[in-house]
């Protein structure tokens, strides 16, 4: 596959995954990170057919839940919000589900970054 082809179809599935949550940097500012993120994570990972979207948004929520990070797990659920691949029930019970794993401290700083996202709907 062509560099170009590659990078199209990298935009493409980052524009699929987080919308207008999440822009794209002008292709000016990009760097190496960017255009490895572009390159291989969305166009060649994020595009392998046996997971879906949402499977994947799944996952990455999970993980990030282990780390810890609301902000990023607010980032996820806004754009699962925005994407239509969860509801506000949904994302509820996914908090709910992740406490009994990651524990209630850390499920409870997801819970506190999920809240905004929640209240505005996405």
């Amino acid at each position: 596959m062509q560099d170009d082809d590659r990078r199209e179809r990298g935009e493409r599935m980052f524009r699929e995954v987080y919308g207008d949550v999440v822009p794209l940097p002008p292709p000016g500012q990009r760097d190496d990170f960017i255009a490895l993120m572009l390159d291989q994570l969305f166009a060649e990972v994020w595009t392998r057919g046996a997971l879906q979207v949402r499977d994947r948004r799944l996952l990455i929520m999970g993980i990030i839940a282990a780390l810890g990070d609301g902000e990023l797990f607010a980032l996820q659920a806004r754009a699962a919000l925005a994407n239509g691949e969860l509801s506000q029930a949904q994302l509820e019970e996914i908090v709910i589900m992740l406490a009994q794993y990651v524990g209630y401290p850390r499920a409870s700083r997801l819970r506190s970054a999920v809240a905004p996202v929640l209240k505005d709907g996405g």
